[in-house]
């Protein structure tokens, strides 16, 4: 048998795994050494002289001067990357069109073209994991839930109650989905409970002021309490679905920052109406609570964020818009301290001039600056 040079072999190895095998073509090797050198004259019967930059020598040739053939020196197996190359493109198309009732929503083709773009289907073929986006897309189908324990979730969507424990690659899929999804900065918590998925329902609170139950459970009871001391309170979801609490108010007002409900505390107290705080995004005991309310009076900053808290609130619960139009905003502006608008506009159904305002002032106006406003409206008048 030919003693071929190592770098030959390999030149040899990376032509047949490009062309599936086939012994066309020439390989070349550039600065040849001396053994190099010596191996391909022998193999073709053709002089080269010393010195000489480039070899070149046919796949055939290759093929004839070894005893058994090419494939046998190299070890009887050569990849077919065009094949493979073939078989992962069409994996990958068919990920990309993996069944889905949200399927034309702009926050899920943008998961899935993310996804592709970034190399995470193709690693996740490679790794024979592909079934995992089949996975996330059934668990996406489920949500929104309503208040869901999360093994409960997964068992549903996959059979398996722990796969979509912290840190496990199906929440990493599912979670990037959601956080497109809500279009903002939140913790995985947080992200699981805008679907109405529950992670822990002590850890999911809301924030009151005067929110009177109906019942008589030791919670509700604390409630009352608290309301009739115009006393904030701190309500989790586990008191809330362990003691069915239930309020029993006419109207209610949403904000988002506590520190308009710190406000009506302070220089309100029992006179103040009803109010409830998200800070934030609405979490899964916010939105609990409220589900019991009707039509609440809602707002939030204004900024993106704030106008898709809005929009949801409006389509879950058929809350009011409260102080959340353009001639709010243009009044908030004209007291100075506004920040920098960031983030994708969103729109504001309810008064599109608001929308159209923020995008040309590109500021956002927090609703800290429309506290003395707020008051007046919570005011009780009996």
């Amino acid at each position: 048998m030919v003693d071929l040079p190592d770098r030959l072999l390999t030149a040899a190895r990376r032509r047949l795994e490009r062309t599936g095998g086939a012994l066309e073509g020439s390989i070349g090797l550039t600065a040849p050494t001396d053994d190099e050198r010596r191996a391909i004259i022998g193999i073709t019967g053709i002089y080269r002289p010393e010195g000489v930059k480039r070899l070149t020598v046919s796949l055939a040739d290759l093929d004839a001067a070894i005893p058994g053939g090419l494939l046998r020196a190299l070890g009887g197996q050569v990849r077919d990357r065009a094949a493979e190359r073939a078989a992962e493109e069409a994996a990958r198309e068919g990920l990309l069109a993996t069944p889905s009732k949200h399927v034309g929503t702009p926050w899920f083709a943008d998961w899935l073209a993310a996804m592709s773009a970034d190399g995470t289907l193709t690693r996740l073929i490679r790794r024979g994991d592909g079934h995992l986006i089949r996975q996330a897309c059934a668990v996406l189908d489920l949500l929104p839930a309503s208040f869901v324990p999360l093994p409960v979730l997964a068992e549903a969507a996959t059979g398996d109650t722990k796969a979509l424990g912290r840190g496990s690659p199906l929440a990493t899929l599912v979670l990037r989905a959601l956080a497109l999804r809500t279009s903002g900065e939140l913790s995985p918590r947080e992200l699981w409970e805008s679907a109405g998925v529950i992670v822990d329902d002590l850890a999911s609170q809301v924030l009151v002021l005067n929110v009177r139950t109906r019942g008589g459970t030791v919670v509700s009871r604390w409630l009352d309490d608290a309301a009739a001391h115009g006393i904030p309170f701190r309500l989790t979801l586990q008191q809330q679905v362990e003691y069915e609490i239930v309020p029993d108010v006419e109207e209610v007002f949403v904000c988002e920052n506590p520190a308009v409900l710190r406000a009506a505390a302070a220089e309100l107290g029992t006179a103040s109406a009803p109010l409830v705080c998200t800070e934030g995004i609405p979490s899964a005991a916010c939105h609990k609570l409220l589900t019991a309310c009707t039509r609440p009076r809602w707002r939030a900053d204004f900024d993106w964020t704030g106008l898709r808290i809005l929009a949801s609130a409006q389509l879950r619960h058929g809350a009011i818009p409260w102080r959340m139009g353009a001639a709010d905003y243009s009044a908030g502006l004209e007291l100075g301290e506004s920040t920098p608008l960031t983030g994708s506009p969103a729109a504001s159904l309810w008064d599109q001039a608001l929308a159209d305002a923020m995008a040309a002032a590109g500021r956002a106006v927090m609703e800290e600056r429309l506290i003395p406003a707020l008051l007046a409206d919570l005011t009780r008048t009996a």
